[in-house]
């Protein structure tokens, strides 16, 4: 080709655009206008596109398309290969002229985030896990159990008397209502009749006020008429309180009336415990 003129190159070059307009291959031409070299045939045919039946369907030229999409909006390299499975060396070949995305914080928030889930499921599961097997292993308390459960609940929860201040009322408070049905079971065991029971609501005058009385009432089965009067705790504006929403219902106070005698016994009761798991030789701190 070298000892060709450049008339004879502008020959050829012609025939070899009007073959490829005829829409033939490369290999055609080549075969055509026996041209057996790459870089002639590619001068040849400079700035013709192939015709459209030699262009092979490339699913590849879509994902480079769509690879570079999404970097566009601001993905990472593994996100990418995550959302069209292709090879991270792919996906870097493909959009590596692109800028590196500057992430927004809330995109940072939701990449932190996503990388978290799956260990957050897993902690969760094994925490459900654990509390089921921890469930089944208490099974049906006996008697004794249940009387020990509730020495133990009402000295961690009840009012009780004080040296400078004498008061000899069984008065139980408490949010929970776990707590508030396990108490008055441990009371139906003392053999306490219902009558004796008096039941009003504390709870911030910022709440849903009626529904928590009927919250109340109809958990320890009783008329709502027979509540005591609410008392109401005033809000602060400047105290953030975290018991607020449709899960707040305030506290639950239970009084046992005529309690005196009961309450001296679930004092002596509770020291007994301590003696019973004290060093030898120590006091029960009884008064």
């Amino acid at each position: 080709m070298h000892h060709h003129t450049r008339a004879d190159f502008e020959s050829l070059r012609d025939q070899a655009v009007t073959l490829r307009r005829a829409g033939l291959s490369r290999r055609q031409i080549r075969d055509r206008l026996h041209v057996h070299n790459n870089d002639i045939l590619n001068r040849l045919l400079e700035g013709e596109p192939p015709p459209d039946w030699t262009r092979r369907p490339n699913a590849k030229d879509e994902l480079r398309a769509r690879a570079r999409e999404l970097r566009g909006k601001g993905m990472t390299y593994d996100e990418i290969v995550a959302e069209i499975g292709v090879s991270k060396s792919s996906v870097s070949l493909w959009v590596r002229d692109l800028p590196k995305p500057v992430a927004s914080p809330e995109r940072m928030h939701q990449m932190r985030e996503a990388r978290w889930e799956p260990h957050r499921k897993a902690v969760a599961e094994a925490r459900k896990r654990t509390k089921e097997e921890a469930f089944r292993e208490i099974g049906t308390l006996t008697e004794r159990e249940l009387f020990l459960i509730g020495v133990g609940l009402y000295w961690s929860e009840g009012s009780k008397s004080k040296p400078h201040r004498t008061d000899e009322s069984v008065t139980f408070i408490n949010s929970d209502p776990g707590m508030i049905t396990t108490y008055l079971a441990w009371l139906k065991l003392l053999a306490v009749e219902p009558d004796q029971l008096r039941f009003r609501v504390m709870i911030h005058e910022s709440a849903d006020v009626a529904a928590s009385e009927r919250y109340w009432a109809d958990l320890v089965g009783v008329d709502v008429a027979t509540f005591g009067k609410t008392t109401l705790k005033k809000h602060n504006p400047k105290t953030v309180r975290k018991n607020v929403g449709d899960d707040y219902h305030g506290c639950l106070v239970v009084r046992v009336a005529q309690g005196t005698e009961l309450y001296r016994r679930i004092e002596g009761w509770w020291y007994g415990v301590v003696q019973s798991v004290s060093p030898q030789g120590t006091g029960s701190g009884m008064v």
